[in-house]
C-alpha cells in the first residue's frame, strides 16, 4: 500500500474518507410507486414532491415502497467491476437491476452496497439499466429508529421511510480497497485497508513536524492511497481525546490539554427534508453557528448523519458526541417521567428475553417482535456505526442508550463496543439508568437545578436547558412543546443564565467536563432551540452566549491548572 500526501481534500460529499475518481451519483427523479419522487429525500417530506405524501404518514399506509429508475453506464468506466452503493434506506431493501436480484439490507440508517457487474453482464460503457428498489417500513421497533413516530408529536418527529441518501456507482478494478480503518496519535497514523478479497495491508506512518487537530487549528492531512490497481482519496488527523487525573478530578482533554465538553443536541431535522437539508452545506452553516455562539460540541441524536457532515465537523473544529440509534420499546411512564422524577435506577440485566410488544403508539403500527434478534441486530448496528465514523477526528464520544430506550444489558454493551473501538470514550447510559460500566457519570436534568454527584468518573450533564421561545412566522405548528416557556430573549437568555449560574459553574470544579444544551435548532412542535427550526432566527443574545461559553471555559482552565 502507497500513501502519498495531497494537497486538498477529495471533492465529494457521497464518501469523503474512501472517494474516487468514477463515480456517478443517481440521485433525481425516481418513480415510486409508479408516482414521481425525487431521491434522495423521503416520501414523506416537501423536496420528495411526492404525491402520495399523506398517504405514507397515515395510519393506513401498507409500509411498501417500490423505486425504480434507469441508469446508463457512463463513459470512462472502463474498469472490470461496477458497485451500487446506497447512502441509507429505512427499514428493509431488496435491490435489483435488470431484474435480477442483488442484494438484501435491513435497517435504515447505514450505508451498504452490492457488486452488480454480473447483473449488468459485464461493464458496458454507455450501457442502460434498470434499478429497483423494493422497501418495507412499518417503522418496527425490532430496529434502529431514533425520533421516528407514526403520530408525532412533542418530542417525537415525523418519520421517513425509503431511501433518505444518495445512490450512486463506483467503477473499480477486480481488486479494491473495500474499508479503510484509521488509528492515529499525536505524531503517526496507522492506515489498515481491507480488499475485497478479504486481505488486509496495513501501513504505519509517522509525520515530522506533526500539527495536531484542534478546535482553533482543525488540521486534516488529505492522503491519496493505491493498492495494486486501486486508488482511493482520504484524509486523516492527529488527535488524541481521552480522559486523565487532574488535581483530583478526572479530566477530559484533546491531545493532553483539558477541555470542557459544551455543546447541544443536535436532531439533524429540517422543515423541508425532514432527515436530510436540500442543500448539504446547509450542515456547515449549522457548525459555524454553533461555533459563534461558543459551543464546541454536536451531540448527534439517535441518528446518523450523512458522511458530509462529519467532514464538515473535521474540516471546521466542532466535536461530535454520536448516539447510537435506539430501537426496542419505549414507555413514557418507565423511561421519562418516573426518572425525571425520582427513579433513575434499574437493573438493565432483570427483563426476561423473548417477545418484545411496541406499546407506543396504539394502532395498526403495533409491533411484535422477537426481542432476542432485536437485541443481537442493535449490538451490530453498533458496530457498524461505529465503522461508520470512527475515521472521523471529530468524533470523540459514543453513547449507548438513551434515557432507558431499548436499554439492555449496558454493562456488557460497554465491553463489546470499547474493545471495538477503544480509542473513544463511551456513555453507556445517558441520562438515568446507570449500571456499573461507563467512561461518564451521564445526567439529564430539566425542570429544575441539581447538585450533580461525583462519583469518580468524569461528570457529564448530557442534556439540559430545553426553555421554549416562540417566534412568530417561525413556527412549524399551531401546537408547541418545551420545557417552560418564555416570551422573549430576554426572558429565555434570563433563563438560560440561571441555570448555569446555578448548576453548571458550580460544578465544573468537581468533576463537571461536559455539558449539553437542548437543542441546536427547534423541531416540529419541539420549540426550545437555539435556532428557528427554519435556521432564519436566532433566538438567543449571541453576545450573551458567548459570555456564558468565555466563562465555562475561564472556570474549567482554573480548575485544571497544575
Amino acid at each position: 500500500m502507497n500513501v502519498e500526501f495531497i494537497k486538498e481534500l477529495k471533492d465529494t460529499h457521497v464518501q469523503p474518507q474512501l472517494a474516487r475518481i468514477k463515480v456517478k451519483i443517481l440521485d433525481g427523479i425516481w418513480k415510486c410507486n409508479d408516482k414521481d419522487i425525487v431521491v434522495p429525500f423521503p416520501p414523506e417530506s416537501d423536496l420528495a414532491k411526492y404525491e402520495d405524501r399523506d398517504l405514507c404518514l397515515s395510519e393506513r399506509w401498507d409500509g411498501k415502497l417500490t423505486y425504480k429508475t434507469t441508469f446508463t453506464i457512463p463513459e470512462g468506466f472502463d474498469l472490470p467491476r461496477l458497485l451500487l452503493h446506497f447512502g441509507a434506506v429505512d427499514q428493509i431493501a431488496d435491490v435489483y437491476v435488470d431484474d435480477i436480484f442483488v442484494g438484501h439490507h435491513e435497517g435504515g440508517y447505514l450505508k451498504f452496497k452490492f457488486d452488480i457487474t454480473e447483473a449488468v453482464s459485464g461493464v458496458v460503457e454507455n450501457s442502460t439499466h434498470e434499478l429497483r428498489v423494493e422497501v418495507t417500513d412499518t417503522l418496527s421497533h425490532a430496529y434502529p429508529y431514533g425520533k421516528q413516530r407514526i403520530d408525532r408529536g412533542g418530542m417525537w418527529y415525523t418519520k421517513v421511510s425509503g431511501i433518505w441518501k444518495s445512490v450512486w456507482l463506483e467503477n473499480v478494478p477486480d481488486v479494491y480497497i473495500d474499508t479503510l480503518k484509521m488509528t492515529n496519535t499525536l505524531s503517526a497514523v496507522d492506515i489498515e485497508a481491507v480488499l475485497s478479497n478479504g486481505v488486509s495491508v496495513s501501513k504505519h506512518i509517522v509525520v515530522e513536524e506533526p500539527i495536531n487537530w484542534t478546535l482553533h487549528n482543525p488540521h486534516l492531512y488529505p492522503v491519496r492511497i493505491t493498492e495494486g490497481e486501486d486508488e482511493v482519496y482520504s484524509y486523516f488527523a492527529l488527535r488524541v481525546f481521552d480522559v486523565q487525573m487532574i488535581n483530583g478530578y478526572l479530566r477530559t482533554c484533546l491531545n493532553g490539554k483539558p477541555i470542557f465538553m459544551h455543546g447541544v443536541l443536535s436532531q439533524g431535522y429540517w422543515p423541508n427534508g425532514i432527515y436530510r437539508p436540500d442543500d448539504l452545506t446547509q450542515y456547515d452553516d449549522d457548525i459555524l453557528r454553533m461555533k459563534e455562539l461558543g459551543f464546541n460540541m454536536l451531540r448527534v441524536h439517535c441518528k446518523i448523519e450523512d458522511d458530509y457532515f462529519y467532514t464538515a465537523c473535521d474540516r471546521l473544529g466542532m466535536l461530535v458526541c454520536q448516539d447510537m440509534v435506539n430501537s426496542g420499546g419505549y414507555h413514557y411512564w418507565r423511561d421519562t417521567i418516573w426518572p425525571t422524577l425520582t427513579f433513575k435506577r434499574k437493573r438493565d440485566t432483570r427483563y426476561a428475553r423473548g417477545k418484545g410488544v411496541r406499546v407506543e403508539p396504539k394502532s395498526q403500527w403495533r409491533d411484535a417482535y422477537d426481542d432476542d434478534f432485536r437485541r443481537e441486530f442493535f449490538i451490530d448496528h453498533c458496530k457498524d456505526t461505529i465503522d461508520q465514523v470512527r475515521n472521523y477526528p471529530s468524533v470523540v464520544v459514543y453513547t449507548i442508550f438513551n434515557e432507558g430506550w431499548g436499554q439492555f444489558d449496558s454493562d456488557k454493551a460497554y465491553e463489546i463496543l470499547k474493545a471495538y473501538d477503544s480509542s473513544r470514550l463511551i456513555d453507556s447510559t445517558s441520562g438515568w439508568f446507570a449500571q456499573k460500566k461507563s467512561d461518564f457519570d451521564s445526567y439529564h436534568v430539566y425542570f429544575w437545578y441539581k447538585k450533580l454527584k461525583h462519583k469518580h468518573k468524569p461528570m457529564f450533564l448530557k442534556e439540559c436547558g430545553g426553555y421554549s421561545l416562540p417566534i412568530e412566522g417561525h413556527l412549524w405548528h399551531n401546537k408547541t412543546y418545551g420545557y417552560g416557556s418564555y416570551k422573549n430573549k430576554e426572558e429565555l437568555m434570563a433563563k438560560i443564565s440561571d441555570m448555569y449560574e446555578h448548576m453548571v459553574y458550580p460544578m465544573i470544579p468537581y468533576g463537571l467536563c461536559g455539558c449539553i444544551y437542548t437543542q441546536l435548532s427547534d423541531v416540529e412542535e419541539e420549540i426550545n432551540g437555539m435556532y428557528t427550526y427554519d435556521r432564519q432566527e436566532c433566538k438567543v443574545i449571541k453576545n450573551r452566549m458567548q459570555q456564558i461559553n468565555a466563562r465555562i471555559t475561564s472556570i474549567y482552565m482554573k480548575s485544571t491548572e497544575f
